[in-house]
């Protein structure tokens, strides 16, 4: 078919207006990059009613990109496999080489914000961790779901997509890391899975900082306990992490975990305790006996909401424990192992505890 050099040169130029505008809008909206670490939010299920029984991390974080075209309108998102596990098998080591990188992409110019998807057994865990170690104002979102992507009213698509609006906001900048699931916006610190079966599985005792809904943050809280780029703690100048394990209190209680473990070489013991982090009498001066051999001994509690109070339930000043406040015992790990890169002081955790 014949076409006229007028008409030609016509249609390279809308061409070109065309690219011009694409390239425009493009360059407006935020540059966000999906750190994938695997998880439910990547899993398939052998059917599409199979959605509590699945194999997790099995979808790429370019598969999950390509399979939300929407993202495209809303963000210029670029995906980076960190790991593919589930999170209940990630290490220390893994949570070091996670920070480390969020921590090298936070100072980029051309990262506006990042995404971190995962797992939601340690979701919780690896979000405080972030929170306490990384330097930056930039947002970070951690986010996963409840139902793989195969499953009948799957929550991981949703939850993505919410995750990169909230990430590429400029209002979210300097509210410290946080979790989107379920349309709300969840403090890293404050936020644990409550539930293994529902998909509004994570809340906070302090309730959520806000939602998200069609792609718009509605605030209503700010979080006032020190993080990101209040921290004292950097994790560019972590290498290492001391090894810090848990034993829980639970009636009729006996000494084997505690006596084990104070022997295993570790730095700090968190007594997930009953009511308000109660020790069991009988295994009291075994406690004590830890404490001597130079390990830390941390008073948390197994009870969702609340927190520990000092010198109420046990003597905390004499026998020279700290008490982890509202922090859950896997919380306190993590606060605790982060501390320990820095002091041994009990005054000084104390005053951490207290802080973060």
């Amino acid at each position: 078919m014949y076409l006229s050099p007028r008409f030609r040169a016509f249609a390279a130029g809308a061409a070109l207006l065309a690219a011009s505008a694409l390239a425009q809008a493009q360059q407006a909206l935020p540059n966000v990059v999906i750190l994938a670490t695997g998880g439910t939010i990547a899993g398939a299920g052998a059917s599409a009613v199979n959605s509590a029984t699945y194999a997790a991390a099995k979808v790429g974080v370019e598969k999950l990109i390509a399979g939300l075209p929407e993202l495209t309108k809303i963000a210029n998102v670029k995906g980076e496999q960190v790991f593919q596990v589930a999170s209940e098998s990630l290490t220390d080591d893994n949570l070091l080489t996670l920070a480390k990188r969020v921590s090298a992409l936070s100072k980029q110019s051309d990262v506006d914000g990042i995404v971190i998807t995962h797992g939601t057994d340690t979701l919780e865990e690896t979000a405080y961790f972030l929170t306490l170690t990384v330097h930056t104002a930039k947002p970070i979102i951690v986010v996963g779901s409840m139902r793989p992507g195969t499953a009948l009213s799957a929550d991981g698509a949703l939850n993505l997509y919410n995750a990169v609006s909230v990430a590429g906001s400029k209002d979210a900048m300097g509210k410290g890391v946080l979790v989107t699931m379920n349309d709300e916006i969840q403090s890293g610190r404050d936020v644990s899975k409550s539930i293994n079966i529902k998909t509004e599985a994570f809340k906070s005792q302090w309730g959520p900082l806000g939602m998200v809904v069609e792609g718009r943050n509605y605030w209503f809280r700010a979080p006032v306990k020190r993080h990101t780029m209040q921290s004292e703690f950097d994790i560019d100048a972590i290498t290492a992490l001391p090894p810090v394990e848990i034993a829980m209190g639970y009636e009729g209680v006996s000494s084997t975990a505690i006596d084990a473990l104070g022997k295993s070489g570790i730095k700090a013991l968190i007594h997930g305790g009953t009511g308000n982090g109660s020790v069991a009498n009988r295994i009291v001066p075994n406690l004590q006996k830890v404490r001597a051999d130079g390990v830390i001994v941390i008073r948390s509690s197994r009870v969702p909401d609340g927190f520990v109070l000092r010198n109420a339930e046990q003597p905390d000043d004499k026998y020279d424990w700290v008490v982890a406040h509202d922090l859950r015992p896997q919380k306190a790990r993590i606060l605790a192992m982060v501390a320990l890169t820095k002091t041994s002081d009990t005054k000084e955790l104390q005053r951490i505890f207290w802080e973060y």
